[in-house]
């Protein structure tokens, strides 16, 4: 989801009315202040946190937004869904509809997930060139072996989307549970990845997505406004 930018003298048009020679001229007196701090560049950016006021008028005063959720299993990750609870239906907010969800997960999968209104923070967090890692929880059906570490480290390639993973970290916490980093998020890719070794995973539960931890206080549906530096990429 992009952020949304424009050119000052665009953005009080657009939300005024006023033809922007106008505009330009209301700039040049004064009259227009963004932050807190007198603007007389047309060609200054804002964007949908920039808080803007024409004279004593405010023009916006949006308040990014960024959330924790403990997603149960058998909800979607979804703003909605005609058959099932969806995330947005668990939060208590009234700004809860201007949230998009950051990153995926399946319906059976519990764990971390984010929501804000904040899109640019929501793709840098997500962009695989950035390589934020998530670290999911696996409960496999069959017993692993060392195998498993190499071949996770190699990336694997899917025929169907013609592409090759980036390199996982997979670590062995005993026969049946594995520690999996991933740093993209392709489609059902940890069932996929070990669905090589014909081992069905059984329970998928993500820990974290970089420095953010899923609060261990929080219980299954519960969430919670992220610290500040958790929100810090």
């Amino acid at each position: 989801m992009e952020s949304k930018r424009a050119r000052l003298d665009r953005f009080i048009s657009v939300k005024t009315g006023i033809n922007r020679k106008h505009v330009r001229l209301m700039l040049a007196k004064g009259r227009v202040k963004v932050d807190g701090e007198l603007a007389r560049d047309i060609d200054q950016i804002v964007d949908e946190f920039s808080h803007v006021c024409l004279d004593n008028r405010v023009l916006q005063a949006n308040e990014p937004t960024y959330l924790m959720l403990h997603k149960p299993i058998g909800v979607v990750s979804a703003t909605i869904d005609e058959n099932h609870k969806t995330v947005i239906d668990l939060i208590d907010r009234e700004d809860k509809e201007s949230l998009h969800i950051v990153g995926r997960l399946d319906l059976n999968t519990s764990g971390l997930l984010l929501l804000t209104n904040d899109g640019r923070w929501s793709k840098r967090l997500m962009d695989p060139e950035h390589k934020v890692g998530k670290l999911y929880r696996v409960q496999l059906k069959n017993p692993l072996t060392e195998e498993y570490i190499s071949a996770f480290a190699k990336g694997m390639y899917f025929e169907f989307e013609d592409i090759t993973t980036l390199p996982a970290e997979l670590e062995i916490v005993d026969n049946h549970t594995a520690l999996v980093t991933l740093y993209e998020g392709r489609y059902h890719q940890i069932k996929r990845m070990f669905g090589r070794f014909r081992n069905p995973v059984i329970g998928l539960h993500r820990i974290s997505v970089g420095n953010i931890v899923l609060d261990n206080s929080l219980k299954p549906g519960e969430s919670r406004a992220l610290t500040g530096e958790e929100i810090s990429l």
